[in-house]
């Protein structure tokens, strides 16, 4: 059975999460559902009267996490970091600049670092909220951090019950994904690097218990602050190394790492970055890689081959396209790729449930993690490629989706998300 079929529970959990709110509520002018106690709300310290006309974001952790909360319709400006390709169309305009947040129509700023009193003074002036939302440490301050942007952006019952129920979703899933690790008296030990200077995953921070939850014991568990110098690195010898995509080949031709056991043995795994820093839905997706990639026996199907079709490529590729799509037989679409295959190849990967962002045509990193997690549901090597044999799967009648059904036409017609009963496409898009 796929990794993914044994997922379906989560699918339906995160659904019902994200589609139902709790507590006594009524229906505004504008006609969206409010909580008699939601408003005023304080937060940080921070007392919010009233629902925020808009909202400017100054972190790319709080923008994913506004995402994971599918409340990016309130956003009004983000700064350049915030590189979430959801948000594209947004202004980047720095927290520095109050006059230009305040054209934009925000009356609230979600940042996670304290504003130069300067600042702050001008933000009060133009009667601008500013909440500082600092990065989350671990499970208990995750939560607290979905719940102080959903209560500041949606109020005291609305925002944070949304929240509970969206941070419960994520929890449930990588628990599931936990629990599927094959029991063994060999201990495989992991460690993620951020660069070469040091920055690690370490055991006092989100990102470590990342690690642990994929089924790896951390050799910088017992380390804190984010920091392993070379000599407890070298001492802690992973058998499998995570890292930013770039950092591969810097390893192997530089000294002191390339005699790493993980780096000889060929145990070096390139990730969207994005999936170790940002605290939102992500984190998902990098515990579902890892443990695919140290156990591997997760992404085998009930079918002799992956996805259920043909060992023989040529067999599954017959004619000079592949079936139920218009991209040629042989073609294979990767990272940087800009054209009318790659939006077809994410209408499908929409349609299967694997795509958490609109269809653009360009295979940005989205994309490459959508092919990635199809790759992992679906016993193929988890390479972000869409090589021959992956399009194959992915426009298979047979191929596992991401709430582990199978079945139906693989051709794709529409990157819409549909109706589900008791979500809003808003919420269906978050889940």
């Amino acid at each position: 059975m796929s990794l993914w079929k044994r997922l379906t529970a989560f699918a339906v959990t995160a659904a019902l999460a994200l589609g139902t709110l709790a507590g006594c509520s009524f229906e505004d002018s504008a006609g969206s559902t409010v909580a008699l106690n939601d408003w005023p709300v304080t937060v940080n310290g921070v007392t919010i009267h009233e629902e925020p006309a808009g909202v400017a974001v100054a972190s790319a952790n709080l923008a994913d996490v506004v995402l994971s909360l599918g409340y990016e319709v309130q956003l009004k400006s983000k700064t350049e970091d915030c590189t979430q390709e959801e948000l594209a169309s947004l202004p980047d305009i720095p927290a520095e600049n109050v006059e230009q947040i305040q054209s934009a129509g925000a009356t609230l700023l979600l940042t996670d670092q304290a504003l130069d009193d300067t600042v702050q003074a001008s933000y009060d002036t133009a009667g601008i909220s500013v909440v500082v939302i600092p990065a989350a440490t671990d499970r208990t301050s995750l939560t607290t951090l979905y719940e102080s942007v959903g209560m500041a952006m949606k109020g005291a019952v609305t925002g944070k019950d949304k929240a509970d129920k969206a941070a419960d979703s994520v929890f449930i899933t990588i628990d599931d994904v936990t629990r599927m690790i094959p029991q063994s008296d060999t201990v495989k030990t992991g460690v993620y690097l951020y660069d070469l200077d040091g920055s690690v995953a370490t055991g006092d921070t989100l990102a470590g218990t990342l690690l642990e939850a994929a089924g790896m014991t951390n050799i910088a568990a017992d380390s804190t602050g984010g920091t392993l110098d070379l000599a407890a690195l070298q001492r802690g010898d992973p058998d499998y190394i995570f890292c930013p995509t770039g950092l591969k080949a810097q390893l192997s031709a530089t000294a002191g790492y390339q005699d790493l056991t993980a780096v000889q043995n060929g145990q070096v795994y390139e990730m969207d970055p994005n999936l170790m820093t940002l605290q939102g839905e992500g984190m998902i997706s990098a515990v579902l890689y890892m443990a695919g990639v140290v156990y591997p026996e997760l992404n085998q199907t009930t079918s002799s081959t992956p996805g259920g079709t043909s060992s023989n490529p040529s067999a599954s590729q017959t004619g000079d396209v592949i079936p139920n799509s218009s991209i040629p037989a042989g073609t294979t679409l990767q990272y940087d790729d800009e054209n009318d295959y790659v939006l077809e190849l994410q209408n499908r990967l929409d349609d299967l449930g694997y795509m958490f962002m609109a269809p653009t045509g360009l295979y940005g990193d989205g994309t490459q993690q959508a092919v990635m997690n199809f790759q992992l549901a679906n016993g193929f090597e988890t390479t972000g490629v869409a090589d021959p044999e992956t399009l194959t799967a992915i426009f298979s009648d047979d191929a596992v989706r991401a709430d582990g059904t199978t079945g139906g036409d693989g051709t794709a017609e529409s990157s819409e998300a549909p109706e589900m009963d008791g979500v809003d496409n808003e919420d269906a898009d978050a889940a």
